[in-house]
């Protein structure tokens, strides 16, 4: 700004600069008759701090000095700045101090990483990394010995180099052995992190490596759903063959636990965690690894499973998943509460500070202090970044068109959910929960009629376009994996199969983890041409490769949990090209969902990656989708 500026052009300036910046109409009141006066200007340099230890924390206090007689105190400067949303503060008077852009930016990341505490703030140790600029640039930084131990413990963690166990049987890939060196790092200087890389790109492995390398100073705990465990035993024994792999559950669980030595590998299905006897057991030893794998199986922090990791004691934790977030960010801080705990503030802090202003207002801002505060923790590589020799994956969406009876039954059942759901009159949770109700009968009818009411059997649309498809892909001697949410529909797909005498395998939740691998290991063999799975049982820890066709047969809410489904064929050791359809009911709520998955697509890679977000779906929405139009 020219300094021959008048009062009135530096106001103008600075709405300019906020309505840009913060996306919001500025409303600017001022006495009439009265000048707008800028006493004093302000950067870094005259900002003073000193930082020390706060038990588990560290407190910053100080001052910044606006003149040689005046300064104002950190809890002070944080209140100006929460009422001036500008880099102009009020002061009293009617003064205003014009802070640097920089300086103002700094000021409010220190807002967001912390809270206020005494005279001052306190912040999680781990939030430091979000905040070197602004260290940096302090004009004076006092601090103490825990400070500089606490600098130097992370500058000893990016230094190391690592080296690969020599016990390790594999060979791994350029981008593995990164992701190896990366969780050596954090497993190093003492804190957790989250594996994030595609389905497919072998986190296991690089989690068994740095396994590896922890297991001489104690034994570890493998924690993964059923379908899953299996394959960790497995690979274990395969690459690692120094460690001693052990089932849990298979025999006398206390004596298990009591007999660990290091390089005793453990494990645990989610399913067995969350029995309290078996929660009390494994929260009363102390690993010297813990994983989660599949670890948003504890999203959701009321359920007994996430309360029940929550009590695990660990010198290392990790957490693998390619979905970090499925839904909503409040996945993200529950899984962050395990790994790191406190980062990220309490529930209703992080509602408050992230997912609130991100998910609902598209806050661009919190959604970058977002980022900048879990990158150094959360690793995540797409198989189009890293793998250059995987075949092309092709989606096609098919829409398939209902016959007059089935849209006539449909839309029945639509008219009859609308008045049910006007008719009602419950709490806000309940009424959700009967919205949620309603749809499932719609998408059901989607499918087949037999799905809602089993004595109205129409021709079904959607079995019809099966049909045509499995004709063709068959006649070119191509293999299909066939998923579907409704273990139902599958059983009707099953009978079709049975009718035209065409080889199949089938898994849904039932299927005893032995005949799991059994069927797994019979398809990639040649043993059948489809496999019918049900999406919540078989969509991760399966290795599909035989097929080169995936079938979708009703869509998902999410669309990152039917990718983690395709991958079980577009996956490493897959040397043709996969096509993916997704079959769609024309005019029906399957189309709306669809709609929605251009605003739910890859809720974890915008926030990695800066692409816009998108929140949960509120009661209202899920009304709009049973509405007509």
């Amino acid at each position: 700004m020219a300094s021959g500026s008048s009062p009135t052009q530096r106001i103008a300036w600075n709405c300019c600069w906020s309505c840009k910046n913060w996306g919001t109409n500025i409303v600017l009141e001022h006495p009439q008759g009265e000048k707008f006066r800028v006493a004093y200007s302000a950067n870094s340099s005259q900002f003073r701090v000193s930082i020390q230890r706060q038990r588990d924390w560290f407190a910053a206090s100080g001052e910044l000095k606006i003149n040689d007689d005046e300064v104002l105190g950190m809890q002070h400067l944080m209140q100006l700045l929460e009422a001036s949303p500008g880099r102009f503060v009020k002061l009293a008077d009617g003064q205003f101090l014009a802070l640097t852009h920089e300086f103002r930016k700094r000021l409010d990341d220190l807002r967001a990483f912390s809270e206020p505490s005494g005279d001052g703030l306190r912040f999680h140790p781990l939030a430091s990394l979000a905040m070197d600029e602004w260290i940096d640039e302090v004009g004076q930084l006092k601090t103490d010995k825990h400070w500089k131990d606490h600098v130097k413990r992370l500058q000893e963690a990016q230094a190391l180099q690592p080296d690969l166990p020599s016990t390790l049987q594999a060979e791994l890939r350029d981008y593995q052995i990164e992701g190896f060196n990366w969780l050596a790092r954090l497993a190093h200087w003492g804190v957790g992190a989250c594996l994030a890389d595609d389905m497919g790109l072998g986190k296991t492995l690089q989690a068994l490596a740095v396994i590896l390398t922890r297991a001489p100073q104690g034994p570890t705990l493998i924690v993964a759903p059923t379908s899953v465990g299996m394959n960790w035993l497995s690979e274990a024994e395969k690459f690692t063959p120094t460690l001693n792999p052990i089932q849990f559950g298979s025999g006398n669980r206390q004596q298990q636990l009591d007999n660990l030595q290091p390089f005793d590998l453990v494990v645990c299905s989610y399913g067995l965690l969350q029995q309290d006897d078996v929660a009390t057991m494994l929260a009363g030893v102390e690993w010297q690894t813990i994983v989660l794998d599949e670890a948003q199986a504890i999203k959701n922090s009321a359920t007994k499973r996430s309360k029940a990791a929550m009590k695990l004691q660990g010198g290392f934790k990790l957490i693998t998943t390619g979905t970090p977030i499925e839904n909503h960010l409040g996945e993200l801080w529950n899984l962050f509460r395990f790994i790191n705990p406190g980062l990220l503030g309490s529930q209703d802090q992080f509602s408050q500070r992230f997912a609130n202003a991100i998910e609902r207002h598209q806050d661009k801002q919190a959604r970058n202090r977002l980022k900048k505060l879990i990158q150094p923790f959360i690793l995540r590589r797409t198989k189009s970044q890293v793998l250059d020799e995987l075949p092309a994956r092709t989606e096609v969406t098919l829409q398939v068109e209902l016959s007059a009876q089935e849209m006539a039954f449909y839309e029945a059942l639509r008219r009859e959910a609308m008045a049910k759901l006007s008719e009602t009159n419950v709490e806000a949770g309940a009424k959700h929960l009967q919205v949620l109700a309603e749809i499932m009968r719609l998408r059901r009818a989607c499918c087949n009629t037999r799905l809602v009411k089993g004595d109205v059997s129409l021709p079904s649309a959607k079995l019809e376009a099966f049909g045509e498809i499995m004709e063709e892909l068959l006649g070119n001697n191509h293999k299909a994996l066939v998923f579907s949410q409704f273990v139902d529909h599958l059983k009707i797909l099953k009978e079709f199969l049975e009718g035209q005498n065409i080889p199949y395998q089938y898994l849904d939740g039932s299927t005893p983890t032995k005949n799991r691998k059994q069927a797994v290991d019979a398809f990639q063999a040649g043993e059948g041409d489809v496999f019918l799975i049900s999406l919540k049982a078989g969509g991760t820890g399966l290795n599909l490769t035989a097929a080169d066709y995936v079938i979708h047969m009703d869509p998902w809410w999410n669309p990152a949990v039917e990718d983690q489904a395709s991958d079980r064929a577009h996956r490493i050791g897959q040397q043709r090209p996969v096509t993916i359809y997704r079959l769609v009911a024309k005019n029906t709520i399957e189309e709306k969902i669809v709609d929605l998955h251009r605003q739910k697509r890859d809720l974890a890679d915008s926030l990695l990656e800066g692409a816009d977000m998108s929140g949960k779906v509120s009661t209202e929405q899920l009304l709009q989708l049973i509405s007509e139009g």
